[in-house]
């Protein structure tokens, strides 16, 4: 077991997320940089989607009951075991008593702590991930408190030990996102369509899981229109009355009436998960094609054999 002796700030139970319940609408939810989640399960030989915990900006504190082994992905929370540094992207041994401490970040927005054998939680429509702004899944619906005590499953000697450091850098998030047009691009004037990626944009203190509000010139339609309501996808780049964009993620509500302008590749989501507040981004449009052929690079890199170490 794991006890919570401090949460952090937002620490949740994720996985890769519900997937096909948007008709019903629920978001998949899930880690929101699945790359690090993936590659941190790879690390320890479980299975790709097992549960771990995401913790955002400020980590928290765990006491181990038991021996068994972790490794840290994703953004780097300055991690201590008993005082000792903890490395990312590396498989540590934990001995039963230990505590890990994980301050706060220093790089992106999250850290995933993966624990040998996964996070023991309930399934919720097929999954372990917290929806937090409906209370659905992982620990009790909601983030963890000082004093929750987490189950893991059986873990066993992994056997890798790191990463290929030059595979593991391309898989690193990126602050240039990759966009292809949206359904109602062509509503946008031309010189908005131009400013989208024609300049930087900082991410505003206004975001979370559901979404990333943006800051920068105001984006405008060629003329004043109403849209139907209508299913939005994660990554969207919606544009509300207000002409600054906002990213939906994923918690996101399954509908929306603003028009999109633009998507986020796939490719690019993990990147979207590592941003925090007053980040600074920009956008480079690709087309349909050049976003599948990046996702499938991607997915070659996390699934090659030389990705891990011994």
């Amino acid at each position: 077991m794991i006890m919570v002796e401090e949460p952090g700030l937002l620490t949740t139970v994720q996985d890769l997320g519900r997937e096909g319940f948007g008709p019903l609408g629920i978001s998949a939810s899930g880690a929101a940089d699945p790359v690090a989640l993936r590659v941190g399960n790879r690390l320890l030989g479980n299975s790709p989607a097992a549960p771990a915990l995401e913790a955002t900006l400020a980590g928290g504190a765990w006491r181990f009951d038991a021996d068994t082994w972790i490794a840290l992905t994703g953004s780097d929370f300055g991690a201590t075991l008993d005082g000792a540094s903890v490395s990312t992207w590396s498989v540590h041994p934990v001995s039963a008593g230990q505590l890990l401490k994980m301050p706060s970040t220093r790089s992106g927005a999250r850290c995933y702590l993966c624990v040998s054998g996964g996070i023991d939680v309930p399934l919720v429509l097929g999954s372990a991930s917290t929806h937090v702004l409906s209370g659905l899944g992982g620990f009790e619906g909601r983030p963890l408190k000082k004093g929750d005590v987490l189950r893991t499953g059986p873990s066993r000697a992994p056997s890798a030990r790191s990463l290929n450091a030059t595979l593991a850098a391309a898989l690193a998030p990126r602050r240039s996102l990759r966009v292809t047009p949206g359904l109602q691009s062509d509503w946008f004037a031309p010189a908005s369509r131009a400013a989208l990626i024609g300049q930087s944009w900082r991410v505003t203190e206004a975001s979370d899981r559901m979404g990333l509000r943006l800051e920068g010139v105001s984006l405008h339609l060629r003329a004043p229109r109403e849209m139907v309501t209508s299913g939005v996808a994660v990554g969207a780049i919606q544009v509300p009355p207000s002409g600054q964009p906002l990213i939906v993620f994923v918690e996101q509500q399954t509908t929306g009436g603003y028009p999109v302008i633009a998507n986020v590749s796939a490719a690019d989501l993990p990147s979207v998960g590592q941003l925090r507040p007053r980040d600074s981004i920009e956008f480079e449009v690709v087309s349909h094609e050049s976003a599948r052929t990046l996702l499938m690079e991607q997915e070659s890199l996390i699934e090659s054999n030389e990705l891990l170490a011994a």
